[in-house]
């Protein structure tokens, strides 16, 4: 069976909900999706298919979990279909070009710092959780989302990811992610289970990325 590791950080949780869509989504048909959250243990790419990183921006970065997980694992990460899955807030509206120049640069910073440059990247909105915020978070958050115009009802939470839209990008992946296998598996070598592992190369090479997946 298709294995495809769900590695995830969160900070207020909603990340973690995310991962969990993404595996929904995976989980049909031929794959098995392993969810687990950076920090907590240690999985080795080696033994799945393809790699889902899951990851939300605070403060300009990623949870520290995540980013020490993916600079350790790099290597392995390079020889397989990947993606990365970046939440953020600003997404939540029609972002403008320079909102969109800004994220692509924090997550280029974290691909820089890490090594890691994933096959698809997807950004999707996150959360306002100002129920599970202290004093101080909460306040500071609802000052920062009303100088963008946004929601500041703090007896309320808001949460702006597309789910369907997540879905269906972790079904496209699957999908591609089978049928890049299924062609490799049509090959001179049908004994070398080696042979048969999907790359990131031949993933790409089956149109994984394409603009309804970077949306």
């Amino acid at each position: 069976m298709t294995r495809v590791l769900v590695l995830y950080g969160t900070t207020d949780g909603h990340t973690r909900l995310i991962a969990e869509a993404i595996g929904d989504g995976l989980s049909l048909n031929g794959v098995d999706a392993d969810i687990a959250v950076a920090g907590s243990r240690d999985p080795n790419p080696v033994q799945y298919d393809g790699v889902i990183v899951a990851a939300s921006i605070h403060a300009g970065r990623y949870q520290r979990p995540v980013e020490h997980w993916v600079r350790a694992h790099a290597g392995e990460l390079a020889a397989r279909p990947s993606a990365f899955v970046s939440s953020c807030l600003t997404v939540a509206r029609k972002p403008s070009a320079r909102t969109m120049e800004d994220l692509d640069a924090v997550v280029q910073r974290f691909s820089k710092t890490t090594g890691w440059r994933p096959t698809v990247i997807k950004h999707v909105a996150g959360a306002l959780l100002y129920r599970h915020y202290n004093f101080f978070k909460r306040w500071m958050m609802k000052r920062i989302v009303a100088q963008q115009g946004g929601d500041t009802d703090t007896t309320k939470d808001y949460d702006y990811t597309n789910w369907s839209d997540l879905r269906a990008f972790a079904q496209e992946f699957r999908r591609r992610l089978l049928a890049t296998a299924s062609t490799l598996n049509r090959d001179p070598y049908p004994d070398d289970p080696v042979a048969h592992l999907p790359s990131a190369r031949a993933f790409q090479r089956s149109n994984v990325i394409s603009k309804g997946l970077e949306s």
